[in-house]
């Protein structure tokens, strides 16, 4: 806003008053130099004589404008600050502004400051924002600035000078340095001693903060745990040393991701093992050649450590002797998944002796109580003998082409009851050879199971098309060295070479796991310890026992006529490469299961895996898949029927009172 003169107002008024304390200090200098000076030099000054004389000070502000047009004639003054620090005051205000309803906002303090007297106007005047090229309009205090005027070196400056030269062309200059002073003055009182007021337009409190997750319902459905397994990476921490870490925050960190909670909370969980994939890494990927260490090798040392961060894999192992019965028990979880350890193992490979008729049955009850985490990586049989590898469906990737093969141990090789059954494949960059074998019966028979075990290890023909991972430690007359992990296991028929009674008082005085005693006649124990046979093999001390000969649904061994001595016919050893690479977890039996002669047998293991290169047959994600469809319907359905029966239970336990 101005005034008919031309000059701002609030400017006019301020410079007024600044004029006014500069001609009061000149008063008081004449005073005392009044015979120094000439009377021609007093009179120039307007406003100087008649202040002496009680001249209010609304002359002054008549009389200065008048003077201001005279001496604009002589120099031309415009009283606007300078437009650098123009710019730089309003950038600073803004940012001071923004800080303080910062502070505004958190602090309750602020909202009842009693130094704080501006009016509401006032302040929506000060918050909204003007042009650069405009004055700002801002209510002038004059206590302030009266004392910051006599306490600037400009203001005295400009009193020294209208003192001793006078004249209108001393007043042009005094104006410009009064201007210069103010202007001065607004800027320190802007950027030091200036409070902002606060505008009305904001809330009288902060908005509460937008959560940003936008993860529709769906994805964090997909995303949720079980209950069961809520404790998994603490269980899997401390029991087994391996927890995914393939999805943490400080890895997308680390690579430089652009996140929010959003998509962290839809990519990861607790059991994740499916990191974000860059572009640029697919573009430089190759899935058939890679290297030992390279990045991005499907088998290669980072995609085992995003899988297996302690390169340890659980691998189950179990042996049956079906006795060739049709009925099939009718729940297998005892025997495939045991309570101890709680979760279940990354490779389950079941090995059949004198399996039931009906092969394909067998694999379906295997895949049904598996469920739907594993897929039936191969399969094989050789007469009664069968052997089923399930693995986890997201590790299949990972495999090598499977590749079998057998061995006949009768005389007459069409007679398939006795023998061998071999599978192998490359694992990452170990490679497994898994072999079930059922030995001639008979007590007195070691010998010739000494030469099942030979003719075995020498007329086993494994690998064919898969490299041998270390051709330099292999040998053409043994197929247990060409491999880095082996486990064999099966109906060996080693016998105790001790008779029934002698047993039978060992058992009772020991019905809990103490089964030493029983272990110095066994003739398997005697056999590998003079290295006869399974040579560089080892065995899991064993704590169950005798797994033969009971009596078929009964915990009895044999009550028949032979009384037939019970034994430790079925085993499970394994060898390898590398000392410490094969840690056994569990070695135990399922008595839980009487549809046999036989109980079966089972161990578990920890097995440490090496990276491999991508230059192998792979399997490519090849499994059974009618077989996996088949097996999870009908988990399903039998879920469904339990629960039907349940409901039933329920309905009919219901009686009337009378």
């Amino acid at each position: 806003m101005s005034t008919p003169n031309g000059f701002p107002q609030h400017l006019r008024v301020c410079v007024t008053r600044m004029e006014g304390g500069a001609v009061q200090d000149l008063q008081a200098k004449k005073a005392g130099k009044a015979g120094k000076k000439e009377a021609g030099s007093d009179a120039a000054i307007p406003g100087e004589g008649p202040r002496s004389g009680g001249t209010p000070v609304s002359e002054t502000l008549k009389l200065l404008p008048e003077e201001l047009k005279a001496n604009m004639k002589i120099k031309s003054f415009t009283p606007r600050p300078p437009r650098k620090p123009r710019l730089e005051r309003a950038a600073s205000l803004d940012e001071k502004s923004w800080r303080r309803w910062r502070r505004f906002r958190t602090s309750q303090e602020s909202l009842t400051d009693p130094n704080d007297t501006s009016s509401s106007n006032g302040s929506l005047q000060e918050a909204s924002p003007s042009p650069p090229n405009r004055g700002r309009e801002s209510p002038c205090q004059p206590c302030c600035q009266q004392n910051s005027l006599h306490s600037s070196p400009d203001a005295s400056e400009a009193s020294a000078v209208g003192k001793s030269r006078g004249g209108t062309s001393d007043l042009g200059k005094r104006a410009s340095e009064i201007s210069s002073a103010f202007g001065g003055l607004l800027r320190g009182k802007a950027f030091t001693g200036g409070k902002p007021r606060r505008s009305q337009i904001m809330p009288a409190r902060p908005t509460p903060p937008m959560e940003l997750n936008v993860a529709s319902h769906t994805l964090r459905t997909a995303n949720r745990i079980d209950s069961d397994c809520l404790d998994y990476p603490h269980y899997s921490q401390h029991k087994f040393g391996r927890v995914s870490s393939s999805l943490s925050d400080s890895r997308l960190h680390g690579n430089g991701m652009v996140y929010d909670n959003c998509s962290t909370d839809s990519m990861k969980s607790t059991l994740s093992v499916l990191p974000p994939i860059r572009a640029k890494d697919v573009r430089g990927r190759s899935y058939l050649e890679g290297s030992l260490l390279a990045s991005g090798a499907l088998l290669g040392a980072e995609e085992l450590s995003r899988y297996f961060p302690d390169r340890n894999v659980g691998i189950f192992v179990a042996t049956w002797n079906m006795q060739g019965q049709k009925e099939l028990p009718l729940n297998l979880d005892d025997f495939l998944l045991p309570t101890d350890p709680d979760y279940a193992q990354d490779i389950y490979v079941i090995g059949v002796q004198e399996g039931c008729p009906d092969r394909r049955e067998w694999e379906i009850r295997l895949q049904e109580t598996l469920g739907p985490h594993y897929v039936l990586l191969y399969s094989a049989a050789h007469g009664v003998l069968y052997m089923s590898v399930f693995i986890r469906r997201d590790l299949i990737w990972f495999c090598s082409e499977v590749e079998y093969a057998t061995v006949t141990t009768r005389i007459v090789s069409q007679i398939k009851t006795k023998g061998a059954l071999g599978i192998s494949f490359t694992f990452f960059g170990t490679s497994f050879l898994f072999i079930t074998s059922h030995f001639t019966s008979g007590d007195s028979k070691v010998n010739e199971r000494k030469l099942d075990y030979n003719k075995t290890i020498q007329a086993l023909t494994l690998p064919k098309n898969v490299p041998d991972t270390n051709p330099y430690r292999s040998s053409s007359s043994d197929v247990t060295t060409r491999f880095d992990e082996v486990f064999w296991f099966g109906d060996f028929n080693f016998r105790l070479n001790k008779d029934r009674e002698t047993v039978d008082s060992i058992l009772n005085q020991n019905p809990a796991t103490d089964v030493s005693q029983l272990l110095e006649y066994d003739q398997l124990t005697s056999e590998m310890r003079q290295g006869y046979i399974f040579k560089g093999f080892q065995e899991a001390d064993i704590h169950f026992r005798p797994s033969y000969k009971f009596d078929i649904g009964k915990d009895s061994y044999d009550t028949t006529s032979k009384q037939r001595t019970p034994s430790y016919t079925d085993r499970v050893v394994f060898r390898s490469r590398y000392v410490g690479d094969i840690q056994a977890v569990k070695y135990s039996s399922c008595p839980v299961i009487r549809t046999s002669d036989h109980r079966p047998v089972f161990a578990l293991f920890r097995v440490r895996v090496k990276p491999g290169r991508d230059n192998i047959p792979l399997a490519a994600g090849l499994f059974d898949r009618e077989l996996y469809l088949i097996g999870i319907k009908r988990r399903i359905t039998r879920q469904l029927q339990k629960r039907r029966e349940q409901k039933d239970q329920k309905s009919s336990s219901i009686c009337s009172i009378s």
